[in-house]
């Protein structure tokens, strides 16, 4: 079995080539990490569920750092003497947000970002994210992190410098349909500066965030 991964695309996008393993049989995302392993290669596994990851050979599992919460794995270590670059935080509005989170973190610290996460700031409560405001405008880039209504996103444009990039997560029930209000706010704010990406899409988030911050070194 073999598949073509796409080794190059760092250097055109500046986003490392990713697997999205939801989908994929056990033997399928073994078949890929070997040909990975040979090639010398790291790489990003995302949406990978903890079924999925036991059911790999030892051969693979031993090589992965991988975080059930987030459903990401990374093989093969970072660079050595390479410090983490700054520049980016991740704002969740509730601890049901931090799998999400940890999916844009994740992304993030394997393409050499070390990002913060600030969590239990929603609006609800405003003088929790207000507490935290100085910290936030010290990013080149925010990602909100928000479900039910969405209005972190707003109010965090509203506040800050940087681009906000609204990551809206399935959290909610009712209206909130599993993510489409938040989504919904999201496209709809009336704060300039927002940009918006799928529901519950970490990975993207953290890829937007890259490329801006790329530029911007």
């Amino acid at each position: 079995m073999s598949f073509v991964l796409d080794w190059e695309r760092t250097g055109r996008t500046g986003v490392a080539e990713a697997v999205l393993c939801d989908s994929k049989l056990p033997e399928q995302i073994a078949a890929i990490l070997d040909q990975a392993i040979a090639d010398r290669r790291r790489l990003l596994l995302t949406r990978l569920r903890p079924d999925q990851f036991h059911a790999l050979p030892h051969s693979c599992r031993s090589g992965l750092d991988f975080d059930p919460s987030s459903r990401t794995a990374i093989l093969g270590a970072p660079r050595p003497g390479r410090e983490p670059k700054t520049g980016a935080v991740i704002v969740a509005a509730g601890t049901s947000d931090l799998a999400v989170a940890s999916e844009a973190a994740r992304t993030l610290s394997f393409h050499g970002y070390a990002a913060p996460v600030i969590a239990d700031v929603g609006v609800a409560g405003l003088w929790r994210l207000m507490a935290r405001l100085e910290e936030i405008r010290t990013a080149r880039v925010v990602i909100a992190i928000a479900g039910m209504e969405g209005a972190l996103f707003s109010v965090l444009a509203g506040l800050v410098e940087a681009p906000v990039i609204a990551l809206p997560s399935s959290v909610g029930y009712g209206v909130a349909a599993n993510g489409q209000a938040a989504l919904h706010s999201a496209l709809a704010s009336c704060a300039p500066g927002v940009l918006a990406v799928n529901i519950d899409n970490g990975f993207g988030a953290a890829a937007a965030a890259i490329k801006i911050l790329n530029l911007s070194s």
